[in-house]
This record gives C-alpha cells, structure tokens and sequence, in this order.
C-alpha cells in the first residue's frame, strides 16, 4: 500500500508493505550514503538487515528510553556524522521507534542546515501516529520535546514485520493511538477494535491515513492538528507524575482520553477496549499534584487550556478552560458526567 502527505513544499510517501525491509532497494537508492540511527533496544536483526542491502549506510546506536532523547544524545550522534563526513548529498535513516524518529529527525533537521530523513518506524506506536508528520524534536530538563522543529521525512516505510519482536505490552501501547485517531476522526476505526480479532494491517493503515489528512490540513500544527492532543492533557500529567512505575505513553494517553469523553456509553465503550488491551487503571491520584504537571507541561504560557472533548465516535470539539476547571475535572474523576 502506498499513501501521499500532500504538502506545498514537501510531499512524500508512505509505503505500507510487509518484508519491505527485505527489499529496501524499492525504496531508497543503495548506491547513496546513509546514516543508519537507531537505539538499542531494536533487535539486531533488523539493523543487519537494512546495512546488507545498503553498502555505503553506517550505523549510529544510543541507548533506548525517552531518557536519553536530550541534547547530550544529539551532540553524540552529530558528532558521529561529522566523523563519517556526511554532506549535504547524503542521508539519514531513523530505525526504530518514536524516540528514535523524533531525535533522528532533528539531527537531520539541523545537520548542515538540513539533509533527507527517511523515517522507518519499528513500533506500533511509531507505526499508526508519530512517523508521520515532521514533529521531531528532543527533551529538555523536564520539558518533553521542547527544542524540535517541523522537518518533513522524505518517505516513511513501514514494515509490520517489526512487529513481531514486540511484546504484549508495547503492542498494546502504540495501539491506543490507533484507537484516539478513531474516537476523534472515524467510528469504524473504534469498531475494529471491538472485534473479536484485531487486524494490525487494517488499524495501522487506517490511522495512519486519518494523520495523513490532519497533516495536510494542518502541517504546523495551527490549528486543526491539535485535536491530535486528545488525552493528552491529563495523560501526559499522569505520565510524568508516575515516571517511576514506569507506565507507557500510550498506556497514560488512554487514561487521560476518558476525562473527556461526554457520552457516558462511549465511556463505557472505551473503558472495555482498554480493559481488552491491557491497559492499566488509572491510579489513585492527588488532584493538585497532577494539576500541578499539567500545568508544567503546557509551559506556563497562560491561565487558559486548550483541551480536545469527544461527544460522539468520530467527533470532537475544542474548549477552552482555566486551570480551576482542569481541577474540577480532576476532583469528579472519570465517571463524573
């Protein structure tokens, strides 16, 4: 399967195939230069797999975790690149899940004032929502993702082959995206997931499709693109504040989806769908310490929040509340509507 981002400046593909690894040639020109940045918590076999088809790549590998996505990481990976002489001619391929695209992407973004980034998502979660859309950026202090820039990849190829290295829980994770571009865009992407068997090739390719059309409505993210955030106000609080659990993003934005679905069947509905997934309870939380974070993760910049509700599957509308409401939400709990 093969997608279009219809963009001004810079369209690109999206290549949907399984054992696309396998034939990488299709793809990307073997004869060019490319640094292959990855982490090391991909298996192996997928990094061999890709340099033996590419005989000028090299391989760039940190340490896996959003932890390491930060300044001293893109410095060591930039000066890996001067090392090898990268010029402006040749490229960069990020490997691997949202950490890896988000930090390889902003290398790229910035290495002699920009140079082609082909992003090969690993993960689930990578695969139905980050690999697409240009957002790569790293973290700073505690401010996630806080110095990035919007960098267009020059294709995205995603080979559900990765997959099959995943475990349970990750798998679980990434799908939680799949299933908040459903509630906010498309009811029969829910649907999929209250089958008695779920279809990966049908969820990762119909989410995929639904971000496609959010950024091509929306490349920087002005306007429309911000329904993306749906659960993520309270969810990235969650996952902040419980770091050391550790819960999953994924795990924290399903969490957060449910303080703002209005249609207590939907609720009812998602609740099941996350019970099915795995996904973990909310834990017994202090209102005013999560506030606390929700706060520290919008920057401080005003007394007002934009947050994404769902009245319906499929459907969405923006408000925006104070800071005292996001409590009030946070006092009630999910079951307060």
């Amino acid at each position: 399967m093969q997608l279009q981002v219809q963009l001004e400046e810079h369209s690109y593909p999206i290549y949907i195939e399984h054992h696309a690894l396998d034939r990488i040639k299709n793809y990307l020109d073997p004869n060019r230069k490319y640094a292959i940045v990855t982490d090391d918590g991909l298996p192996k076999k997928w990094v061999d797999k890709l340099q033996a088809q590419l005989p000028n790549a090299f391989v760039i590998c940190f340490p896996h975790g959003e932890a390491n996505k930060n300044l001293e990481t893109y410095q060591t990976v930039m000066k890996k690149l001067i090392e090898h002489h990268m010029s402006r001619s040749d490229a960069l391929i990020a490997l691997g899940g949202g950490v890896v695209g988000d930090l390889g992407g902003f290398v790229a973004s910035t290495y002699m004032r920009g140079i082609d980034f082909y992003n090969i998502p690993t993960t689930v979660l990578s695969q139905v929502d980050s690999s697409v859309g240009g957002k790569v950026a790293v973290d700073f202090d505690t401010y996630k993702n806080i110095i990035g820039a919007f960098y267009q990849p020059k294709a995205v190829i995603i080979d559900p082959e990765t997959l099959t290295t995943l475990d349970p829980r990750q798998i679980s994770n990434g799908l939680v995206e799949a299933l908040k571009m459903g509630l906010i865009l498309d009811e029969r992407l829910v649907q999929e997931f209250e089958k008695d068997t779920l279809d990966l090739d049908t969820i990762i390719a119909a989410s995929i499709d639904l971000k496609r059309q959010i950024v091509q409505d929306d490349e920087k993210e002005q306007g429309k693109r911000a329904i993306l955030n749906f659960g993520h106000t309270i969810g990235h609080a969650l996952e902040s504040r419980y770091f050391d659990v550790p819960y999953y993003h994924g795990e924290c934005i399903g969490m957060g989806m449910l303080f703002f679905l209005n249609d207590p069947a939907l609720k009812h509905r998602v609740e099941a769908i996350l019970e099915k997934l795995n996904i973990p309870s909310i834990p017994d939380y202090d209102p005013e310490e999560i506030l606390s974070y929700v706060k520290h993760d919008k920057k401080g910049k005003s007394e007002t929040i934009n947050i994404i509700e769902v009245p319906k599957a499929g459907s969405w509308q923006m408000k925006t509340i104070t800071y005292p409401e996001i409590r009030q939400i946070l006092q009630g709990g999910i079951h307060e509507k």
